[in-house]
């Protein structure tokens, strides 16, 4: 497929806002796969947040047509979104990660899509982890009740079962059309008229369940979310790392994120109750590696030990790590 970028007197069919956080090399893959796999006009607005690998240096030198801005400190996900999103002109907004790869004309296909879903407000495709592993993406609200299924472990003793499974939806494999509470952000396709109801992302939160408060907000306003694999991207890596790899501070903000999330659309109540899911969650994983880590101590041990510490002085004494 050919660059179909947008001139002068075009209609901008899509545009594709991507936040970047020193992901240089990976974000040249991503910027590459967009220009061969679409077709439809767009535009393509890479938000960087100071990286410190040269992330802005290789945009400005290898791809001129992309719009670039270069914040000179790092302003969250979310607030560099909404950046993206104020100067687009698309008639749909993309956002969309940096360590993703889109395959096989995926924005041109779910562009499609949408038009011929006008009561959807958001949509998201199917993400690969490799070749023959599909990621699960779309979930269910993260309240309270579906907080506790999570931290707990409980749904992973039944992830199969309509209700304790139920945060991730259970027994769906993401091979089929279905309506979601939230798409997952690292590929979410809204219409314009959607966005300009709802407005931009809440920069209350710094990263994480940002997506998860415009996909309610979407649908409070009386649209679907949907999740369809009528598209494929690949997501680098699948996302994930060891628990070992985790730094404290990502995993309390983590925490922080769903708090907000919490007091935001469920009171006071909720957020009590979420706290306390937390904690109690925090205290007992605690106990439990502490324990093991004395009879033999892991990196992996060591590492749960550290991050449920770490949540702990975060919900008991409003401490958040600085690494």
């Amino acid at each position: 497929m050919s660059l179909a970028p947008v001139r002068a007197g075009m209609t901008c069919a899509v545009s594709i806002v991507i936040v970047n956080w020193n992901t240089r090399d990976i974000l040249h893959d991503c910027l590459n796969s967009i220009i061969n796999q679409t077709t439809l006009p767009h535009e393509i607005i890479v938000v960087d947040n100071a990286s410190r690998d040269g992330s802005a240096d290789m945009v400005r030198q290898d791809f001129p047509q992309v719009h670039l801005i270069a914040n000179k400190d790092n302003r969250g996900f979310a607030a560099a979104n909404n950046q993206g999103l104020e100067i687009a002109t698309g008639d749909k907004l993309l956002l969309l990660n940096p360590d993703t790869i889109i395959l096989n004309g995926a924005i041109d296909v779910m562009c499609a899509w949408l038009d011929a879903h006008e009561d959807v407000g958001c949509v998201g495709c199917q993400v690969l982890e490799d070749q023959d592993t599909i990621q699960r993406t779309g979930f269910a609200d993260p309240g309270p009740l579906n907080l506790a299924l999570i931290e707990f472990g409980i749904y992973r003793m039944a992830p199969r079962h309509r209700l304790l499974g139920r945060p991730e939806y259970g027994g769906w494999n993401r091979d089929s059309e279905r309506d979601v509470d939230v798409v997952s952000g690292m590929f979410m396709l809204v219409p314009r008229h959607v966005f300009e109801t709802v407005g931009l992302l809440d920069e209350a939160f710094f990263v994480y369940s940002e997506e998860a408060d415009w996909c309610r907000r979407i649908r409070d306003a009386g649209w679907r979310c949907v999740f369809t694999p009528e598209a494929r991207i690949l997501h680098l890596e699948g996302g994930s790392k060891s628990t070992a790899q985790i730094k404290s501070r990502m995993y309390v903000q983590l925490q922080k994120s769903k708090m907000i999330y919490v007091r935001k659309h469920y009171g006071p109540v909720g957020a009590l109750c979420a706290r306390a899911v937390f904690l109690g969650s925090a205290i007992l994983r605690g106990g439990a590696f502490g324990l093991a880590g004395l009879t033999r101590s892991t990196p992996e041990r060591k590492a749960r030990l550290r991050l449920a510490l770490a949540a702990i002085r975060f919900h008991l004494f409003g401490q958040e790590p600085t690494t």
